[in-house]
């Protein structure tokens, strides 16, 4: 468009408008009705789509994070130890595993959490770390660490 006039530049909105509009009709294109072809209408949803979908992004990790904490929790109390224990066995034992790691071997390797829930009660004991903090007792079975060994499952494969 060639404008002979500065007047006529100015009143021209030119192609921004377009792409700006198609933007937010491209975010609309799921809705119905004049949610989707009306541009004031939609351009309203998107923006609430937009700031629910920014929430929902922080609301998932938080979700994530206790749905871990709940798989090591449960997967603690069957070997009788507490979370805290757990967490704080590994640590002095200098092993560097998050939630996200150990809810995994929680649910999918029981064996491997189960070894290293005997590892992190074996090092409390060494240490005569008492649990204060955790006023639960868990009722689960009593592991020892000679019990869940290699050689020991070895043997048992054997018979």
């Amino acid at each position: 468009m060639v404008f002979l006039s500065i007047v006529n530049y100015v009143r021209a909105r030119g192609p921004d408008e377009i792409w700006r509009k198609r933007r937010i009709f491209k975010l609309a294109a799921h809705y119905i009705g004049r949610r989707r072809n009306c541009y004031s209408v939609a351009v309203r949803n998107v923006h609430r789509a937009l700031v629910y979908a920014t929430k929902a992004r922080k609301l998932k990790k938080e979700d994530m994070k206790e749905l871990w904490d709940t798989r090591i929790t449960s997967a603690c109390e069957q070997h009788n130890i507490t979370r805290f224990s757990l967490k704080e066995g590994l640590e002095r034992a200098n092993i560097a595993l998050d939630r996200k790691s150990l809810s995994d071997l929680a649910c999918w390797e029981p064996r491997t959490f189960e070894c290293l829930a005997a590892v992190a009660k074996q090092k409390l004991e060494l240490d005569g770390f008492v649990d204060g903090v955790d006023k639960k007792h868990p009722t689960g079975v009593n592991l020892n660490l000679k019990d869940v060994m290699l050689d020991a499952w070895l043997k048992e494969r054997k018979n």
